[in-house]
């Protein structure tokens, strides 16, 4: 395990951003946090960590292993991002799943929660009956559809909390976050712009919902983006990863992932996507260009069996879409790599892993047989149009960098904005890393003694 202070500015231990925030203020709070109790934690899942239900009959549509024809998980196409909804609604994180009543529960985060409440002092605390009599010492869970914009639900967050602290009459609450993965950029979206769309323009952050949050973990979070993001895309997404397709579970096929959101979202930053030809050599790419979809063979209305994913008027309507959901997730990115002067009133903190491989890069060859580009995550060996091999050790040290399995460690410190000269848009204040797999840092034993202990550091909330 390593732990290690960030060597970027300190600016997140600062909490000077609001003119109310005073130096009494804070002599106060650390003085008085035995008989206020502990500060209450916000946990926020990562991509696929919320429970999905039937609007209409509650049934659970993700996760189980097999969904009724009716319970797509599919959202309509439009141009207007906002109005392309169904029926499912979200109810709780998830937990556990079972994939067949034979086979062992699989934690997600029941783990974490157990030890908040049986190592932590914590207990779960729901957001619409929390009084002033019981709000301390407490943790909220806060499930979202992870298929949709992530701006919509940084919003949502930024309403469930403030909606809250109404309620208990305490303005000056402040919240501690855990989140997991995409959960990690829903979580800073709502600190640096609080309950507030993309702003026109170049976006400049406010750090107007700053004044909720006083640490935010960011565990596995993709500050960067994903190489696997555009892996599903094309391909698809594996509920237990490795690509595999069980019978007897409905993962999401490429057809699903074309019409969420979020996805997009995820896709590698600009400047940081790597690309390598098949001299392997790098190709400058422009991700959020729809050109760069069309000419790589990238777009979703060429694959065999569109025309059967979609309705007549979706599929006219399917380049207008694909142009706006493109531009919308462009613009969530900027907003997040903002540069900022402000003395920022959050701490962040990176939770990860740098030992495993990661997928970080991909390759694009030309297949003149049939006339179309090709785009390959896995290190397998080929031959070039030379008549040259190319082994897999050779692609997978190109391809492939440390990281949790899922996100690099580049994209969880933002590597490219230290590389590119630019001041840093994330002031961290520590840094952690432990040999785990992406799925599993919220559960890991040493992970969560780390966190518990950083959690419990002062200051404290303030009342």
């Amino acid at each position: 395990m390593t732990i290690k202070p960030s060597s970027q500015p300190k600016l997140g231990r600062i909490f000077l951003c609001f003119a109310f925030f005073t130096v009494s203020i804070f002599a106060q709070d650390a003085a008085t946090v035995s008989q206020n109790g502990k500060t209450p934690i916000i946990i926020i899942p990562g991509l696929t960590g919320s429970e999905l239900v039937n609007g209409k009959n509650q049934e659970l549509v993700w996760f189980r292993p097999q969904r009724a024809k009716e319970d797509d998980l599919r959202l309509p196409i439009s141009p207007n991002l906002a109005a392309n909804r169904d029926s499912l609604q979200t109810r709780d994180i998830i937990r556990g799943v079972q994939f067949l009543k034979f086979l062992p529960e699989i934690e997600v985060y029941e783990k974490l929660i157990d030890s908040l409440e049986k190592r932590g002092g914590y207990r779960e605390a729901k957001w619409n009956t929390t009084t002033k009599a019981d709000y301390q010492d407490t943790f909220y869970v806060f499930p979202y559809d992870w298929r949709r914009d992530n701006v919509e639900n940084a919003r949502l967050l930024v309403k469930h909390v403030e909606t809250l602290k109404r309620r208990l009459g305490k303005p000056k609450l402040k919240f501690n976050v855990i989140a997991h993965s995409m959960g990690g950029l829903i979580a800073r979206y709502a600190a640096m712009y609080g309950d507030r769309d993309i702003p026109a323009g170049r976006p400049r952050p406010s750090w107007a919902g700053a004044r909720n949050f006083d640490k935010i973990f960011l565990l596995g979070t993709p500050n960067e983006g994903s190489v696997q993001a555009l892996d599903s895309l094309l391909n698809g997404f594996s509920f237990i990863g490795g690509g595999f397709n069980l019978p007897f579970v409905q993962n999401l096929s490429e057809f699903d992932v074309f019409s969420l959101p979020s996805i997009y979202q995820l896709l590698p930053h600009r400047d940081a996507l790597l690309a390598y030809d098949e001299n392997l050599r790098p190709l400058k790419i422009d991700t959020f260009d729809p050109k760069t979809w069309e000419k790589y063979n990238w777009v979703t209305w060429d694959d065999e069996g569109f025309a059967k994913n979609f309705t007549s008027k979706e599929q006219r309507q399917v380049k207008t879409y694909f142009n706006v959901v493109l531009a919308r997730a462009k613009r969530f990115q900027q907003a997040l790599d903002a540069n900022t002067s402000a003395k920022i009133p959050v701490s962040f903190y990176l939770l990860g892993s740098d030992c495993k491989d990661t997928q970080d890069a991909v390759l694009i060859v030309r297949n003149e047989k049939k006339n179309r580009w090709e785009t390959r995550f896995k290190a397998d060996s080929f031959t070039k149009s030379n008549g040259e091999k190319v082994t897999g050790e050779q692609l997978k040290s190109l391809l492939f960098s440390v990281g949790d399995g899922v996100v690099t460690k580049r994209s969880l410190i933002g590597d490219t904005w230290s590389t590119n000269g630019k001041k840093s848009v994330l002031p961290v204040v520590e840094e952690l890393y432990q040999c785990e797999s992406h799925n599993k840092l919220v559960t890991n034993p040493e992970i969560q003694d780390k966190l518990f202990g950083l959690l419990h550091a002062l200051p404290a909330k303030i009342e």
